[in-house]
């Protein structure tokens, strides 16, 4: 009899699979775990859990250290920006492309196309049928969310032109090379900077201008490198995202997929984290570019970056794919008649 109950419950047990640890995952927010982006995080591991993981979300303020601690070992998961999982999956990191998601609507940026763009991009690479695009070794996109636009924000707002800001400092993150490459093709001087440093350099006057979008204009406090003469130009240089990246040997199969479409689902209350930050920015803070320079900037941006692509800093397949989506969005674009970032 004992053999028996032996028995019935190994085969229950090969039944159900190999158990599996606990999964740690990096979770980046600028407010730590009391940040919106944690809470998110808080509520996938609920469904996670159907989906055969016990995940256990360690809070991080520095992304520098929590991507480490992904690569090391010490977490099975990440949720950063787009910036720093373009090494994991270069494809999907695409999104956060200057001007990648842009659409310019009789000679001004369609913030509201923009973000369709995102979002078909997002349900592209959340399906089944780009699940190889999505998986590079043992690494693979787990969810996909806009983190906001950002936007330029100078401490001088009288400088409204790309000729404006030439000898002036501009911050750029050492580790996405494609800002010093932009900078340096205006005339500026890039300044190396981090997460962790990039708007006390601001503040303190160290740089003349920082690109960020909303969500962190109050826990950065950006008004005060802002103050009374400084500005947000409301050009969208690039729409970022916050993407997850799973290490699938700690998971089991199938859970990247789930995981995707879960974050799919979440871009409406993202979006509305966006638009609320941005509506709690006071009014005078915001200047606007004129229609001549948005049309002219947006052009930039797309031959920057068609270039960095050609120095291999960007991927071309997923810039591939985001014309498509751009060209579908709004194929009115003279873009879609000329053969830029159709790379074979």
């Amino acid at each position: 009899m004992k053999t028996a109950v032996k028995m019935g419950v190994l085969t229950l047990a090969l039944a159900s699979g190999p158990v599996m640890a606990k999964q740690a995952v990096c979770v980046y927010d600028l407010l730590g775990t009391t940040g919106d982006i944690y809470n998110m995080a808080k509520d996938w591991a609920l469904p996670a859990k159907g989906w055969g993981a016990d995940v256990e979300l360690v809070g991080y303020t520095d992304e520098r250290v929590a991507t480490q601690d992904f690569i090391t070992g010490k977490c099975d998961a990440l949720m950063a920006t787009g910036f720093r999982t373009r090494q994991f999956n270069p494809v999907a990191a695409s999104i956060d492309s200057l001007g990648a998601s842009s659409v310019v609507k009789d000679n001004k940026v369609d913030i509201n196309a923009s973000y369709e763009v995102v979002h078909r991009t997002i349900q592209v690479f959340s399906s089944s049928a780009a699940g190889k695009l999505m998986k590079r070794g043992d690494y693979e996109v787990a969810g996909i969310i806009p983190f906001g636009t950002a936007f330029p924000i100078v401490n001088d707002r009288n400088i409204k032109t790309v000729e404006g800001l030439a000898g002036k400092k501009i911050a750029a993150f050492d580790y996405d090379k494609a800002q010093a490459v932009m900078i340096q093709k205006i005339g500026a001087q890039p300044v190396s900077a981090d997460i962790t440093n990039f708007a006390a350099k601001f503040n303190n006057g160290s740089v003349d201008m920082i690109a960020a979008p909303a969500l962190a204009y109050k826990p950065l406090e950006l008004y005060r490198g802002i103050g009374t003469k400084g500005a947000i130009n409301r050009f969208p240089i690039l729409i970022l995202t916050y993407q997850m990246i799973v290490r699938d040997s700690k998971f089991p199969a199938g859970f990247a997929e789930k995981s995707r479409t879960y974050w799919l689902g979440q871009f409406g209350r993202a979006r509305d984290l966006i638009k609320k930050a941005e509506a709690e920015i006071p009014a005078g803070t915001w200047s606007d570019l004129t229609p001549e320079n948005m049309l002219k900037y947006t052009v930039m941006l797309r031959e920057s970056r068609e270039d960095i692509a050609n120095q291999g800093i960007y991927n071309k397949t997923g810039l591939r794919i985001m014309k498509k989506i751009r060209c579908g969005v709004n194929p009115a674009s003279a873009e879609c008649a000329t053969n830029s970032e159709t790379w074979q």
